[in-house]
């Protein structure tokens, strides 16, 4: 298997090797199971309806209180390739091949500097990032986005723009578009290109769990490769 994962990797690109790999951890969070049918026990004319359940409220969560996965919970169908070198300021979105539809999970891993975008499986983007600095590090663990603001200004950095912003935890951290150049790093936010930050905001709703690592890598053996 280590083989593969380096033949993978190898032929994906730096990032997915890690990337790819970190996108289904957050499947195991949510279990869907199928309920049979109730028997009818009575005439459809005096049998009433039972009100849908409200959905559960996403818990907020602050930078210490990521949730726990299981590396072990995810399959990932397909990691877009990625030719040559990819630097600061990169990015990649490719959503031909994958489906229209099905759940999102964001995967970042602080070590290789890199985000990915999963939905139902399959890499739809991947960017080069910002991350926190030694005095204001970004948190590690799964966080679901809890609030989306296309137009955003920092209330605690010099009214600083934060565009296409999406809030994990309720002390401030942000996947956020940012001028992503080397040397460069934030208060513990997730920086991104501007244009991909966009891209992001269009395809991800609230509650879709975010998993930051620093280097975890999951199995990636048997995704396809390409776009």
């Amino acid at each position: 298997m280590a083989g593969l994962l380096k033949a993978l990797a190898k032929s994906a690109g730096p990032k997915l090797a890690i990337g790819a790999g970190l996108a289904g951890v957050g499947l195991l969070v949510t279990n869907w199971i199928d309920r049979p049918a109730a028997e009818e026990t009575a005439p459809a004319a005096t049998t009433a309806a039972a009100p849908a359940p409200a959905p559960a409220k996403t818990v907020e969560r602050s930078s210490d209180q990521g949730m726990a996965v299981d590396p072990d919970a995810l399959r990932v169908k397909r990691v877009l390739k990625i030719d040559g070198p990819f630097r600061h300021g990169d990015y990649v979105w490719d959503e031909h091949g994958a489906p229209a539809a099905g759940r999102v999970i964001i995967t970042v891993d602080l070590r290789a500097q890199t985000l990915s975008v999963f939905r139902a499986g399959y890499e739809i983007g991947a960017a080069v990032i910002l991350y926190g600095a030694t005095d204001k590090p970004s948190p590690l663990g799964a966080f679901p986005i809890m609030a989306k603001h296309a137009d955003y200004y920092s209330r605690t950095y010099d009214n600083a723009p934060m565009p296409f912003a999406q809030r994990l935890t309720n002390d401030g951290v942000f996947i956020h578009g940012s001028d992503v150049q080397w040397g460069r790093g934030t208060h513990g936010c997730i920086g991104v290109p501007k244009e991909f930050a966009q891209k992001l905001f269009g395809v991800t709703k609230l509650g879709d769990l975010v998993v930051i690592t620093n280097g975890k890598m999951l199995d990636v053996s048997k995704a396809q490769v390409g776009g």
